[in-house]
This record gives structure tokens, sequence and C-alpha cells, in this order.
């Protein structure tokens, strides 16, 4: 199923701006090699949480260049008009906003069927599913989601500091496209560029988050002002995902190593959120 959507995605964006590993050739006939595939162009580039190369590790101008570029390459997509191409069907638009707490909150109460999951340990959370529903805004324009865009999905140029491909786009979908950005937020490292597993060394150079929320604002016609409602969703929605590992590792099914990591990886986009809310 995620296949079919990178497939989908990656067809509709062929003739845009948007920096994406081309489609060859995709194939839905299971009978050919056993399941649907598809064939992308390689990508010459490298992730930054993997590490940064000697050109871009020695110079901050370049590492501010990668950030920006990072805002750039969303800007394309949230510009691309999903209506312009051949994309009816795909995803759920109507209602994209509404439905999020619900699911993700029915999600987390779906780890309680796990054996020896003492329920969920976690900072605000009675009072993030509140302010998500209170202060649900008006939603963006219908555009395409990534549904994943941190720095671990893209690819900067080994040459440059600009974005080479955003990649894994089986999350993607239509729907309000602030919802990424909202992950920018959540997800974008502080002055010492730890962030988790989104860690990046080293970090000096690159632009602030409010930098960073800026260059999109002057570039884009949507209005951010309900940013802070996107940031805290997104801290909602990822940790609880994260938390699903945490909570399969006491029924014995994920490394408990892992889980407890996890676990405080969601403890601190919860405490994020917590702070963006106190904050307003």
């Amino acid at each position: 199923m995620r296949r079919c959507v990178a497939r989908r995605v990656l067809g509709a964006l062929a003739d845009t701006d948007v920096p994406h590993p081309r489609l060859i050739a995709a194939e839905s006939d299971v009978g050919v090699l056993g399941a649907a595939f598809y064939l992308m162009e390689p990508i010459d580039g490298f992730q930054a949480t993997s590490g940064l190369p000697e050109f871009h590790a020695s110079d901050a101008a370049v590492r501010r260049s990668m950030g920006l570029s990072f805002i750039d390459a969303l800007l394309s997509l949230h510009a691309v008009d999903p209506a312009t191409k051949d994309l009816d069907g795909f995803g759920k638009p109507e209602g994209y906003l509404e439905r999020q707490v619900p699911r993700w909150q029915a999600q987390l109460e779906s780890y309680s069927e796990l054996d020896g999951y003492p329920g969920p340990d976690l900072p605000h959370l009675v009072e993030i599913q509140a302010y998500l529903e209170t202060n649900r805004p008006e939603p963006s324009p219908t555009g395409i989601i990534h549904g994943d865009y941190h720095l671990a999905n893209v690819m900067f140029r080994p040459d440059a500091g600009e974005i080479a491909a955003i990649v894994d786009w089986e999350l993607a979908t239509q729907g309000d496209p602030l919802i990424d950005l909202g992950l920018v937020v959540a997800f974008w490292p502080e002055a010492d560029g730890a962030a988790g597993m989104m860690s990046v060394q080293p970090w000096d150079g690159f632009p602030t988050i409010e930098e960073m929320v800026a260059h999109y604002n002057e570039r884009s016609p949507r209005d951010i002002s309900a940013l802070d409602w996107y940031a805290v969703l997104a801290c909602y929605k990822t940790g609880i995902i994260l938390e699903g590992t945490h909570a399969r590792a006491f029924a014995g099914k994920a490394p408990k190593e892992f889980g407890d990591l996890l676990h405080a990886t969601t403890v601190g986009l919860f405490e994020k959120a917590g702070r963006i809310m106190q904050a307003n």
C-alpha cells in the first residue's frame, strides 16, 4: 500500500520543481515479481543526520544554506496544486484536521491491549488533547503533504548546501500542508544541534527555527498564524507513534532499550508541546 502511495506521488511530481527521485518505471501487477514495485532514479547526495562531508562540516555559510534549502524544498512541494495532477481519490483532504486528534488518541488507547504496558505516562497529555480540539484552525488550502518531513528524510547535494531530493514519500497524502511545517518546528534541532535521532554536527551556521519559519512565511501565500497548533499536533502525533514501540517492548515485541529510547523522545516531544502551549 505504501509503495502505491509513493509511486503515485512521485509520478505526480514529475514536471514540478520539487526535488525528488524521478520515477523511472512502476508495475502494479503482482504477478511480475510477487509484489507491486516501482523504480526510482539514484540520487547523488547524503543525509545530514548520518554525518556531514568535509565541504559542509567546514563551512557555516554552507550549513546555513542547507537549512534554508530545506524550507525552499518544502515551499516547492506546498506550491503544487494537486487539482492539476492525476490525484483523484488520493487521500481524504475533507475533514483532515478534524480527524487528527481522534485518530491518534485511539491509537494511543489501543496500546493498552499489549500485555504488560502500564499505560501512557506522558506529560501534558490531557492538556494537549484539549488544546488541539479547542484551538483547531481553519485548514490551509489543500495541497500535497509529505507527512514525515525532517532532516533524515532529505538528501543534500555533496557539492553545495542545497537539497538534492526529498525521499521517503510513503506517508504522503492530500490535506493541509502546514502539517509538514508543524513537523519542522517539532523536530528542528536546538542551538547545540541535538534533537534526539535528528542530531546533526556541527550545528553552528544552521538557521534557527524562527528564521526557518520566517523564510517560509515570506515566500508562501499560506496563513501560518496558527502554526503553534500544527507544531503541538506534530509533537502529539509523532510521540504517540514512537510510544507504540515502547508499549510493544513491554509485551516482548521490541527491544527494551529501543523502547526506552523512543519513550524518552516521546516525553521530550510532549514537554515541547507543553512549552509551545504555555507560550501562547
